[in-house]
């Protein structure tokens, strides 16, 4: 009885052991550590909108940048474009001395997001 129950543990064991060991790869379980940033495929369309979508437009549309945001428009690309000429766009976001940094109230964007603006201006800031 004694070896039964010895044996009936030990089988439970490598039940449990086997069933809670699986592996998952890195890349599923954390995606910001192997994320690259992509600075090969900027477009206005595809890289700035989205962008200005999730970290400027909620007080630099046009109906909040009146009330938010200093009556500055990030909405269009042409008032993207102002900003771009003017020089305050890259400044602002870059937290440069003398330009209202940018998102307020938040911390700078990642170097990234920065690099993709950056590529863009360079590159004559297309409205592709």
């Amino acid at each position: 009885m004694k070896v039964l129950v010895t044996f009936s543990i030990l089988i439970l064991i490598v039940i449990i052991g086997a069933t809670s060991c699986y592996y998952d790869s890195e890349e599923y379980l954390f995606p910001q550590l192997n994320s690259q940033c992509d600075t090969l495929n900027i477009t206005y369309s595809g890289s700035i909108v989205p962008l200005l979508d999730n970290h400027c437009l909620s007080c630099h549309s046009n109906s909040a940048a009146a009330a938010f945001g200093g009556n500055i428009r990030l909405e269009d690309y042409a008032d993207v474009r102002a900003r771009v000429d003017d020089q305050r766009l890259l400044g602002s976001i870059t937290h440069e001395a003398g330009y209202s940094p940018m998102p307020v109230g938040a911390s700078k964007l990642d170097d990234c997001k920065i690099a993709i603006f950056r590529i863009w201006i360079i590159s004559g800031a297309p409205n592709n």
